[in-house]
């Protein structure tokens, strides 16, 4: 990060400002953006495409003037927190949205499945709300069900605040000593495949395995600057709840079990009922017995059930 950019966002956050306690410090040009996680079964199916998910937000994100702050992949829908003219942000979130359309489409033969997704915003206009959206990021796994401390969560920015060279191993990629003896810098080619692009990247991208060290694209030291000290970071970790962000039109997924769980459920459901492991074969009949099914033995949303099973929710909530 230059000088320049650097002056511009710690006068932009308040980072120059004098912390009084009770007193809000006023911000511009921060953004919490995320897509609605009730439109689509999923977004990653598995590794594979949370590793390809993360590659692809490096490559994205160098195209344009924003600063990532935050961000957390999940099942359903993405999460980020950015820095940046309002503009080049939304562009970044839906070129983001655009590419992972793609990849679902050729990985798994979707086509144009992320083609009608909200892509939802806020503007953060406080030093205290900034601090929330981010706890609320890191926290989303954890609060949808994912076995994961927030911090640990391999898919997002949260294992990368506040460490301390060398002490922490977890998740992989994370662990200083692995990243110091395995961290490398792949051929041309090898780095084209990794990341799925045209556009030649750096020689000297760090890569740990198959992903590119998130540390490189994530603004983790700006972070802990905004919120100063890890005791901080912690109060705002254990303090923020879903409905500190609801209640500013944030678009949060209450789902009774988490979707991992009950994609297993359907397949199950699938193979016993149909003898088939996808609905993508089954007709619109075939597909309301299991929503009706899923509906029957599980205690879940009619939404998440109907994104399941294949449905348009508002066409068949009155039949299931």
């Amino acid at each position: 990060m230059d000088e320049e950019l650097l002056k511009e966002i710690i006068s932009d956050l308040g980072l120059d400002k004098p912390f009084v306690r009770g007193q809000k410090i006023i911000i511009k040009n921060c953004w919490h953006f995320s897509t609605d996680g009730n439109t689509v079964d999923a977004m990653f199916y598995g590794v594979e495409d949370f590793i390809a998910g993360m590659n692809r937000i490096y490559v994205t994100v160098k195209s344009f003037k924003v600063v990532i702050l935050a961000f957390s992949l999940m099942d359903t829908h993405v999460h980020f927190v950015l820095y940046g003219e309002f503009s080049e942000c939304n562009r970044f979130m839906h070129e983001y949205v655009r590419r992972t359309s793609q990849y679902i489409a050729t990985a798994h033969g979707e086509r144009h499945k992320l083609d009608n997704v909200p892509v939802d915003y806020q503007s953060v206009t406080d030093d205290v709300y900034l601090k929330t959206v981010i706890c609320y990021t890191i926290k989303n796994a954890p609060v949808g069900g994912i076995p994961f401390m927030g911090w640990d969560y391999p898919w997002s920015s949260g294992p990368l605040y506040f460490r301390r060279t060398g002490l922490w191993s977890s998740p992989a990629w994370m662990d200083q000593a692995a990243y110091q003896k395995n961290a490398h810098f792949v051929s041309r080619h090898e780095r084209l495949r990794l990341l799925r692009t045209k556009v030649v990247p750096e020689e000297n991208v760090p890569m740990i395995g198959k992903i590119v060290f998130p540390g490189i694209y994530l603004a983790y030291g700006i972070v802990e600057k905004i919120f100063k000290t890890c005791k901080s970071f912690n109060y705002f970790l254990c303090k923020t709840k879903e409905d500190d962000v609801d209640a500013r039109g944030g678009t949060i997924s209450h789902l009774t079990m988490p979707i991992q769980e009950m994609r297993q459920h359907k397949t199950e459901l699938c193979l016993e009922l149909f003898g088939v492991e996808t609905v993508r074969t089954l007709d619109t009949r075939q597909r309301l017995i299991l929503a009706r099914a899923l509906r029957s033995r599980y205690n879940s949303s009619l939404k998440q059930i109907t994104r399941l099973s294949g449905l348009v929710y508002e066409e068949v909530k009155d039949l299931i």
